[in-house]
């Protein structure tokens, strides 16, 4: 119930960006950790994930930790007046570096708790509606608020420097949002999971976030959610071992699932254009063709990576700290001050910038796990969990394209969200149908010396037999 809360609060909370959201955010991963606690004192278990994808997370704080140390790299500037320290720190910003670090940590946590607790069919099916449910009635909020009050969050709070949609500040946030939710019944639709008398309410809830998307404007969200559809008819069209047609007549059954499947998805993308069209999101449609033409296409991107690349050739092992990207940007920006940057617009320069060589390398073993872990999990007789491992990886993969163009992973809400899709893309056969009379059959078979405690298959600590 902590996790799904999370999942619906920080969203709500506009994208959990202020630091009274995020509080509240990091309160809640010190709740789960207590009752973590309490479950393993009452049931004598420590509910533990092996999964490695929780490695990259330890790794990134512990690289905060080591920038923290005054080895002579600091400013002796800003950053280290706010944090009030005498000796620079390999960080040029360590008071944000720390606000980072409490971030991370909660992040982590929410994840391992994800990975560990979500160890059944029913908890599976539990977050999975949640995450759709909760992803329609955003959206449908979200154009709502659009036509009706376009430049203020929940009808009250008015930005003038920004284009907020729904409750986030950007507009680019809730695409990415909207990339995330509308994954998983993509994934079950494509699988074959849902029941007949189902499938329009699934159908409906897609073409919904999809509209909201392309409302947005948001040129990101849309070469997002057209590499989304690509990369989910690739899956839906590759599966090793499978047994749905004759031995002989594999190869053209395959061919023919393939063909109908990318017809549903060229109809689902007719479908979206002309809703949003309908609904006046033809502004998307007409400024993605605009700025082709236009002096600069990027929108000052260009000139944001540009410098993002001086940073990095600067401090090319540890980078500069992680979150002292808008102090780092003020030094090297070579138009005085024109624009004030609290994010790269590119997750991934970003990365390089603040955590350097070595967050790369964490960045790329956490996408090879989760692609080569998940697409393990898809070889499965389970339709349900095959489309959610599908629709997983297909909403996890749109918002690492969207990652070239914004920085959707640096809104709270998102980067959640990000993590219990890889979750539950990952998490091992305990939550299909039939895996825990299979794990009970082989615990029952398996011989335990008394006295030595051992590992379950979720990575659990039994208690010693006394």
């Amino acid at each position: 119930m902590t996790l799904c809360l999370a999942l619906v609060l920080s969203a709500l909370a506009y994208g959990t960006v202020h630091y009274w959201a995020l509080a509240v955010f990091e309160l809640g991963a010190a709740a789960l950790v207590v009752l973590w606690a309490v479950d393993a004192w009452r049931s004598r278990t420590l509910r533990v994930s092996r999964s490695l994808l929780q490695l990259p997370l330890v790794g990134l704080f512990l690289l905060g930790l080591f920038q923290l140390l005054p080895l002579g790299g600091g400013s002796g500037g800003a950053g280290d007046a706010i944090s009030g320290t005498a000796a620079g720190s390999l960080s040029i910003d360590p008071y944000s570096t720390r606000l980072a670090l409490v971030q991370v940590a909660a992040l982590l946590v929410y994840f391992a708790a994800a990975l560990a607790y979500i160890d059944s069919p029913k908890r599976l099916r539990l977050v999975v509606r949640v995450v759709t449910i909760f992803g329609f009635a955003l959206a449908f909020f979200g154009l709502i608020q659009y036509f009706s009050s376009p430049n203020k969050i929940y009808w009250l709070k008015e930005l003038p420097q920004s284009t907020p949609f729904g409750p986030f500040y950007n507009r680019h946030h809730f695409a990415g949002y909207m990339e995330l939710t509308m994954a998983l019944p993509l994934g079950l639709l494509f699988s074959g999971a849902i029941e007949r008398d189902k499938r329009p309410l699934y159908i409906f809830a897609v073409a919904f976030m999809g509209i909201a998307l392309v409302v947005t404007n948001s040129r990101g969200g849309l070469v997002a959610m057209a590499a989304e559809i690509v990369f989910l008819l690739m899956l839906a069209g590759f599966r090793r071992g499978d047994e749905e047609v004759a031995e002989g007549g594999r190869a053209k059954g395959r061919l023919k699932a393939l063909v109908v499947r990318a017809g549903l998805a060229f109809v689902m993308v007719l479908a979206l254009v002309g809703g949003a069209l309908f609904f006046g999101g033809e502004a998307a449609l007409s400024r993605l063709v605009g700025t082709v033409n236009s002096e600069d296409p990027t929108t000052g991107r260009a000139h944001f990576w540009n410098v993002t690349l001086n940073i990095i050739k600067d401090h090319p092992l540890v980078g500069t700290g992680l979150g002292s990207f808008g102090l780092a940007y003020t030094r090297y920006d070579t138009r005085n001050g024109l624009y004030r940057l609290e994010q790269a617009h590119n997750d991934y320069l970003q990365l390089a910038s603040d955590a350097g060589a070595v967050g790369v390398a964490l960045g790329l073993f956490f996408v090879v796990a989760l692609f080569r872990t998940g697409l393990a999990r898809r070889e499965t007789e389970d339709l349900f969990r095959r489309g959610v491992a599908t629709g997983a990886l297909v909403g996890c993969f749109a918002v690492l394209v969207h990652s070239f163009f914004d920085f959707t992973l640096h809104t709270t809400s998102n980067a959640l969200l990000f993590l219990v899709l890889a979750a539950l893309a990952t998490i091992n056969g305990r939550v299909e149908e039939g895996g825990q009379q299979r794990r009970r059959r082989r615990r029952h078979r398996s011989v335990r010396q008394p006295g030595i405690p051992g590992v379950t298959e979720s990575g659990a600590l039994p208690p010693p037999v006394r």
